[in-house]
């Protein structure tokens, strides 16, 4: 199988799915990228480590890295490697005790665990033929002038608005709600990088 590796890219929520999100991830070294439909739970998860927001207790992925290592496995890849009926088919790749091991998985529990062990991600190349897209240069043009207008709607002083995000962070945290604390993280990422 020739793969290639990829990155992620970003998570958005997607309406027309019920509520589910899209992980898009992007080629490295090129241009195409690949959306898959995932759950609230697995967006999250990959959220929550992407942020580096740690919740109070283990989630199941981290639970899930923490017994591979105590049994002295290294999750060498993840691989989203076949289109089924447009179902993605992924694979955990594991070395434990010499032996490598292929495991069948979902694409979001897969990438939820890259994310966690620092793994890194590839697609069948036959995959990106099939469902990955080439963002045009208009709607990368359209995508930059979007977030630098949403610099400059900022309204009152930063400090004033960072203080407030981090206030409503604390209260998201403390009631679990761990897709809005990461959303309200990055926005106080912005802000403070622009300073």
């Amino acid at each position: 199988m020739y793969k290639v590796q990829c990155e992620i890219l970003g998570i958005s929520a997607s309406p027309s799915t019920g509520g589910a999100y899209a992980i898009l991830l992007k080629e490295i070294g090129g241009n195409r990228r690949l959306p898959i439909i995932i759950g609230a739970f697995e967006a999250q998860a990959i959220a929550l480590e992407i942020e580096n927001i740690k919740p109070p207790r283990p989630l199941t992925h981290d639970l899930l890295k923490n017994v591979i290592e105590n049994l002295g496995g290294v999750v060498v890849e993840i691989q989203v490697s076949e289109l089924r009926e447009n179902t993605f088919i992924a694979k955990i790749i594991l070395e434990l005790a010499g032996l490598t091991n292929e495991i069948d998985a979902r694409p979001s529990d897969a990438i939820a665990l890259a994310v966690r062990t620092q793994a890194p991600i590839y697609v069948a190349d036959s995959v990106m033929d099939t469902a990955s897209f080439v963002p045009s240069e208009e709607s990368e043009r359209f995508e930059l002038q979007k977030e630098t207008e949403e610099e400059e709607s900022v309204s009152g002083s930063k400090e004033a608005k960072i203080a407030a995000l981090q206030t409503k962070l604390r209260e998201a945290l403390e009631s679990e709600e761990y897709e809005r604390a990461a959303k309200l993280r990055d926005e106080i990422k912005k802000l403070t990088s622009q300073n």
